[in-house]
């Protein structure tokens, strides 16, 4: 067990490091966990050192006040890595220090990749965006709208699915009709086999009529499930072998190895509701890989992602997709007159894609179509997504820039979500 002054100097995460046994051990990790080329200054790439030092300020502060166990932070600008820092503990109960390579569940993070394994199809010629989803899940080919189950007025679309127009919902005990539905249906059960998921998922009804309401839920776990079905791989090798590796991507697939162990992230029981986030272990091989929210990384694997997105779909030699390809993806889909779920403006602090805080969906990403609206900083055309479980990044293309942070559980990440743009943001020089 650590002592109390050992305890408080590790808030400072890796800059503090050298109060700590084992800093040379802590070094190489930080150069392992993150491939890229960093500069020697943020300077170099128009970001202030001193700046960007709040960062860890400022999570040291919520570490210290038990807001969170830890967070790892990584901020890329013009290629090169400008900031990296491990702050808190990777596990608060048995006071083991925060690591630049810990392995974190990223729940919705998931997202963009399933969405691209989808568009790496696409550009196969293998799937086409404008076609109904039951042409490759017959399963779909019934649907009804509402629990009245009106008639369908068009089929939902591959397109449908990516940007979350599809009129499927997810499950929410004491939401509306159809989500209650879900919830009663217990349709995301992490027991049941992929092929039982969307077997009674397509039993229950849409909640809206595909292509009218930005509805977020279960749609991309059923991308997930069209990429099985084309490719003949389930999701989790399709990943691994078609992006993580020509990525370079080692720490990132729907499970973890049992050799990661002593670098999982674990939740603290959260101060704000006395109880500890129910994340599934990492190193658990789930029953149904969640194209929607199942997989783990790390904050360096990350940071390689977003910079291949950053590149237009390419990264030292490896092209995953066309930059034409990227350029759709993070592209505005949502057509004019999109209408949006009252309940989603709180669940997502008022940021829920919508007009009024200028911000649209593609296929994977919130992406920002208008300036001015949203009360966070950032630039026309960035893209960006979180997931439940504390983990967050964007892209700004505008400005070469990427940002992620990784934390596991906190109820209140939203707040660490958009503080940490405005502590990236004002760090411009």
């Amino acid at each position: 067990m650590l002592n109390r002054r050992n305890a408080l100097n590790l808030i400072g995460g890796t800059a503090l490091a050298g109060t700590l046994g084992g800093s040379r051990v802590a070094a190489a990790q930080s150069n392992a966990a993150v491939t890229l080329p960093k500069a020697a200054r943020a300077e170099e790439v128009g970001l202030s050192t001193t700046r960007l030092g709040r960062i860890a300020d400022w999570l040291r502060a919520e570490v210290g006040t038990n807001r969170i166990p830890g967070a790892v932070v990584v901020v890329g600008r013009k290629g090169k890595i400008a900031y990296q820092e491990a702050v808190g503990f990777r596990d608060r109960e048995t006071q083991a220090p925060m690591s630049p390579d810990a392995v974190f569940r990223i729940a919705s993070m998931t997202k963009p990749f399933a969405s691209l394994a989808l568009m790496m199809l696409a550009e196969e010629g293998k799937v086409m965006l404008w076609h109904p989803v039951s042409r490759y899940l017959p399963e779909f080919g019934d649907q009804v709208v509402g629990l009245d189950r009106g008639a369908v007025q068009r089929p939902p679309t591959l397109q449908d699915l990516l940007r979350h127009t599809s009129g499927l919902t997810g499950s929410n005990a004491a939401g509306e009709p159809v989500q209650r539905a879900y919830a009663e249906a217990n349709v995301s059960n992490r027991n049941q086999t992929i092929e039982q998921f969307i077997t009674n998922l397509a039993r229950l009804p849409l909640m809206y009529q595909p292509g009218t309401h930005w509805e977020y839920g279960v749609s991309t776990d059923v991308v997930g499930r069209i990429v099985e079905v084309v490719s003949g791989l389930d999701l989790d090798r399709f990943v691994r072998d078609r992006i993580a590796a020509p990525l370079g991507l080692r720490d990132t697939a729907f499970w973890a190895p049992g050799e990661a162990e002593g670098r999982v992230a674990r939740a603290q029981v959260d101060p704000v509701t006395g109880r500890r986030m129910a994340i599934p272990d990492a190193l658990q091989k789930p029953q149904w890989f969640s194209g929607g929210g199942g997989m783990v990384s790390t904050a360096g694997d990350y940071a390689r992602f977003c910079q291949m997105l950053l590149n237009g779909g390419e990264l030292d030699g490896a092209r995953i997709v066309s930059p034409k390809t990227i350029e759709l993806m993070t592209a505005n889909h949502l057509p004019p007159g999109t209408e949006y779920s009252p309940g989603l403006f709180a669940r997502f602090g008022g940021l829920a894609p919508s007009p009024t805080v200028g911000l649209g969906f593609g296929l994977g990403f919130a992406v920002r179509v208008e300036q001015g609206r949203s009360p966070v900083p950032g630039s026309v055309g960035d893209y960006s997504w979180g997931g439940a479980y504390g983990t967050y990044f964007w892209v700004d293309p505008r400005e070469e820039l990427y940002a992620i942070i990784m934390l596991q559980g906190p109820s209140d990440r939203l707040h660490f979500r958009y503080g940490l743009r405005q502590l990236v943001y004002q760090a411009f020089v």
